[in-house]
């Protein structure tokens, strides 16, 4: 064991603390999502991968423009009228809580709660639904 231990472990403790806190904090943060209303839906957009699939790291800014270009986000919540037009959009909401959808970049309005960015987008926004978001890339 080298005299660097002591120090090593100190450094991961107050990594595991931050990590705990800031969770806790986005926690904190989850309960305070606001509703959508009228035709809106909510969106949670996923985080962007912190390293390229070589390995190597992302700046910074390569992962918040991809953010803020996605097209890709889990709906969290509907508003009380989304869907309810019957002659636009038939007997069958477009999407349901839980279902990934795919929508125009830059759409919605855009919002940060803690690190999570979300969108709340029109119902008729809603382009596809997206069984597997893993492997859905975008083309810029």
């Amino acid at each position: 064991m080298t005299s660097n231990t002591p120090a090593m472990a100190e450094l991961e403790k107050r990594r595991e603390t931050k990590e705990l806190t800031e969770q806790a904090e986005q926690d904190r943060l989850d309960g305070l999502i606001p509703h959508p209303v009228g035709w809106s839906v909510l969106i949670v957009v996923p985080q962007p991968d912190e390293a390229f699939e070589g390995g190597l790291i992302k700046a910074a800014k390569t992962k918040r423009d991809e953010e803020i270009l996605s097209s890709i986000g889990l709906v969290i919540d509907l508003g009380p009228q989304a869907y309810s037009d019957k002659e636009r959009f038939g007997d069958v909401p477009w999407c349901k809580p839980g279902d990934y959808v795919m929508f125009r970049p830059n759409s919605g309005t855009r919002f940060k709660m803690g690190k999570r960015e979300y969108r709340l987008l029109n119902d008729d926004s809603i382009e596809a639904l997206v069984p597997d978001p893993s492997v859905v890339k975008s083309a810029r």
